[in-house]
């Protein structure tokens, strides 16, 4: 999709680096705060702020990487905890927990592979808009 089409006007270089590094960001983020998951959030979170009086281009793209990364933060955080209570309670590795670390590190996965995907196509001009994410972000971002 070319981004002139969807945001009415052509987007400068500038700003595309802006926007392809809202992605670079969330990144960055999950590199450094990996154990910890609120730290991808936050970060992600300070560009967004950083970036809220910028062009309707990159603060878009900056929400859509801060909504990722909020629901990245939920299904880490209930994996460390889990995690967590395995080693300092009676709790025992089952199943279920094998079943959901499992699909924990396929929606990470999926999750670094798309953010790399979309920081690249971001950074060429091209707008990727998520499923779920684009949606849920164009409800918030005002033109």
């Amino acid at each position: 999709m070319n981004p002139e089409i969807k945001f009415q006007y052509k987007v400068t270089d500038p700003e595309l680096e802006k926007a392809s590094n809202s992605y670079v960001m969330s990144l960055m983020a999950v590199m450094v705060g990996l154990p910890m998951p609120i730290v991808n959030l936050l970060a992600t979170l300070f560009f967004y702020i950083g970036n809220r009086k910028q062009t309707y281009f990159v603060r878009w793209h900056c929400m859509q990487a801060l909504l990722s990364q909020a629901s990245v933060l939920i299904v880490n955080s209930y994996g460390f905890w889990w995690s967590v209570s395995i080693i300092f309670t009676e709790a025992t590795i089952s199943n279920r927990y094998i079943a959901f670390m499992i699909t924990a590190f396929i929606f990470n996965l999926t999750e670094i592979i798309l953010t790399i995907y979309t920081a690249v196509k971001t950074r060429k001009g091209e707008h990727i808009n998520w499923w779920f994410y684009g949606g849920l972000t164009d409800l918030i971002c005002r033109k």
